[in-house]
């Protein structure tokens, strides 16, 4: 109540965005009913465990036909379902569409130039969304393969905390390299392996998303991770945290679909270990190093 109110008087969300302003036209509101009865499209910036409670809610009061496109970046832990699947489960006559990428929200308030994918297997939504949501320095392109979009935005959170471990540690460059392509590589096993295309993880979805993300410490996953290799107990990083970092609680979801789907992802299963906390990041280190060596 009291964030809406801070939106539609004071047009910031100071919790969470700092004093950007937000454009005077945003209005908020805590009735979801009013929000969505009426609505022509509906994007669900929800984190992933409380995904499926709030697209419940939504499917009451949405009309048949209204897509319904997920901003969120995780896998449903009990399930391993991917927010599209939640989607389709519980609004099964609305379209469904993804939006994914290399999107820092501050960097996009700045107006700095970005871009995104918009990924929907009917391509008329995807080019509706596409008109709808573009902006002069937001540039958006559509995508078919609405697994490997979705695949990327999971596993690039889980590689950006290996990242952030590195750097906690004060590794160099080097290392944060090897960790990203090495990711890179887990993140297209397991997406090809679910169905998607090849091409998605060397385009904005997959290589562009994991770029800014391992890169920023704007990125909360990043964060999570630097003060995981700085010594800090998981328990006590997330307790201090206000915003979700989504990799933490995806990290053991995606290493359970990777072992259904025979896929080997040994970085995603070590940054699971700390994320349980069941192993500290530095012999989740040690374990990367000690494996053999083999054939890239």
């Amino acid at each position: 109540m009291d964030l809406a109110e801070e939106i539609n008087t004071q047009h910031r969300n100071s919790a969470y965005l700092g004093n950007y302003m937000l454009p005077a036209g945003l209005v908020a509101s805590v009735n979801l009913e009013q929000l969505v009865k009426h609505a022509d499209v509906i994007a669900m910036a929800v984190p992933a465990q409380g995904f499926r409670h709030v697209a419940q809610q939504v499917a009451k009061y949405v009309a048949a036909g209204v897509p319904i496109m997920s901003l969120s970046k995780g896998l449903e832990s009990e399930t391993l379902l991917r927010m599209s699947e939640v989607l389709a489960s519980e609004m099964p006559n609305n379209p469904r569409a993804v939006l994914s990428g290399p999107n820092l929200a501050h960097e996009i308030l700045q107006g700095q130039p970005a871009a995104s994918v918009i990924a929907c297997e009917d391509d008329a939504v995807a080019l509706k969304l596409q008109e709808l949501f573009s902006r002069p320095t937001f540039r958006l392109y559509t995508n078919s393969d609405v697994i490997g979009c979705e695949v990327g935005g999971v596993v690039k959170n889980v590689i950006a905390i290996a990242a952030g471990i590195s750097q906690g540690f004060g590794f160099g460059d080097n290392a944060k390299a090897t960790l990203v392509t090495r990711g890179l590589a887990e993140m297209s096993r397991l997406g090809v392996a679910l169905g998607a295309q090849p091409l998605t993880f060397s385009g904005l979805a997959g290589m562009g998303d994991i770029m800014a993300t391992c890169a920023s410490m704007q990125s909360r996953n990043t964060q999570v991770g630097v003060r995981l290799g700085k010594g800090e107990s998981i328990a006590a990083i997330v307790g201090s945290m206000n915003m979700v970092a989504e990799g933490v609680k995806s990290s053991s979801a995606v290493v359970k679909l990777a072992q259904h789907h025979g896929v080997e992802m040994p970085i995603a299963e070590q940054v699971a270990l700390v994320c349980e906390g069941t192993m500290s990041a530095e012999d989740s280190l040690r374990a990367l190093m000690s494996r053999s060596s083999r054939s890239e």
